[in-house]
């Protein structure tokens, strides 16, 4: 890396990441019957989401409707889903919480969708989620791992879908007591439920050795200040709560300084290959160069799908080919598996609806703990419980950005319980049959 340089990179990532602006809220209309066919006809069904095409979450984001796209067209392209093609709107939000309300709302009020499926954000999803809920819109598989997603009682039509922060930070946490044991750690994260729940989790196993606590905006793309005082506290260990940009960012201002702490990573925020293109891509508009490899080297993350590198896998095996029919020139990337995991799922529950799918069975089919797939750990979909992923496992970058599991998948609960290793098995690609080719 050039240090003579590098200073630039931040004020180029600031023009990369600068968010769009807000727009106005237009009213919500009548509540809808949670039994309501709205977005059904008798060869279509139409879903919407809001994502980060643009704005701060855009860079490794963007890809996930793409993901996800490219599944809703492979199903299409067999039949649909009981004889109805899949109609999918994206709504770009920016990751502004005011557009993700105008947008949501649009989506449904003139779009009128039979869903949300996979809206992005923590701060952004957490304005629409009330809305979504009081129109009986099914708002499902969110692509955040707040806590506030699991919540059946007020928000029975929310439904969880990655990991949560509680769960993946009382795992990170674990690692860290039992691998990193006596090293000062250091927090950085998301200033926001990110934050917040993660935090939760680790401290139930790292307060002790935890020294400082860091948080960012999304908003500020200078993050050089916060590495400071994580290096200043003597801070070996750096947990990084963070949207794939602000990985990137802290790498990079971390190098800028001098400071070489064990980064441990969120899913959210660890998929090597979307990494490797921020780092190269906000130090050429700084008018550095850096080695991807060697910034990322020995980092450790956490996950619940597949990594794409493991082409042994059947899933992988099976979303690949999806990929290079749909999608070619796409990076097949951990995030773009992220969408596509995504719309499998939505399409399973869709299914399960049955011939005349509405609202309500989809929900019900979403809370019958029947659905199976790609995920390392299981849903903990039931009526009691809307929460997505229940685990994760362990891994490290290698210096040529593939990854090493160090730790098999565990699944705990949300709250003090257990950790525990997972040994269940996963279903095949053909045991689902989803998609007829």
């Amino acid at each position: 890396m050039r240090k003579t340089s590098i200073g630039a990179v931040f004020a180029a990532a600031a023009l990369t990441l600068s968010a769009c602006g807000g727009a106005g809220e237009s009213d919500g209309g009548g509540q809808q019957a949670a039994d309501s066919a709205v977005g059904v006809t008798k060869d279509t069904v139409v879903i919407g989401t809001h994502q980060p095409l643009t704005g701060p979450a855009a860079p490794g984001y963007s890809k996930i409707s793409v993901g996800a796209r490219a599944v809703y067209q492979a199903i299409n392209d067999g039949g649909g889903i009981n004889g109805r093609k899949i109609d999918y709107k994206v709504e770009d939000d920016g990751y502004n919480p005011t557009k993700t309300v105008e947008v949501v709302k649009k989506l449904v009020l003139q779009d009128k969708v039979f869903a949300i499926v996979g809206g992005l954000g923590t701060p952004t999803h957490s304005k629409v989620v009330d809305y979504l809920n009081s129109e009986g819109v099914p708002d499902l598989l969110v692509s955040s791992g707040a806590l506030a997603w699991d919540n059946p009682q007020k928000d029975p039509m929310t439904f969880g879908y990655q990991v949560d922060y509680t769960r993946e930070g009382k795992i990170q946490g674990k690692y860290v007591k039992e691998n990193l044991a006596g090293k000062k750690v250091g927090y950085f994260t998301q200033n926001d439920d990110v934050g917040r729940d993660t935090q939760a989790g680790l401290d139930q196993f790292v307060k002790d050795q935890t020294v400082v606590r860091q948080g960012y905006d999304s908003a500020n793309t200078d993050v050089t200040p916060q590495l400071s005082a994580l290096k200043g506290a003597g801070a070996e260990v750096v947990v990084c709560a963070c949207i794939p940009a602000f990985t990137a960012l802290a790498i990079l201002a971390a190098a800028k300084i001098g400071y070489h702490p064990q980064f441990v990573v969120s899913s959210i925020g660890a998929d090597p290959a979307t990494l490797s293109g921020l780092l190269q891509d906000f130090a050429k508009r700084g008018g550095a160069s850096v080695s991807s490899g060697q910034l990322l080297a020995g980092l450790i993350g956490t996950g619940y799908l597949p990594d794409v590198a493991q082409t042994s896998d059947p899933w992988v095996a099976y979303f690949k080919g999806i990929h290079d029919k749909y999608i070619a020139k796409e990076p097949f990337t951990n995030t773009v598996l992220f969408g596509m995991v995504q719309a499998y799922t939505f399409g399973q529950a869709l299914k399960a609806a049955g011939p005349d799918p509405t609202r309500q069975k989809v929900v019900d089919a979403m809370s019958s703990g029947a659905l199976k797939g790609p995920g390392l750990t299981p849903f903990g979909f039931s009526k009691e419980s809307h929460s997505g992923y229940t685990g994760a496992y362990v891994f490290k970058i290698n210096p040529d950005t593939t990854t090493t599991v160090i730790q098999p998948p565990a699944v705990t609960d949300r709250g003090t319980g257990a950790i525990t290793p997972y040994t269940g098995e996963r279903a095949t690609p053909e045991q689902v049959n989803l998609v007829r080719k």
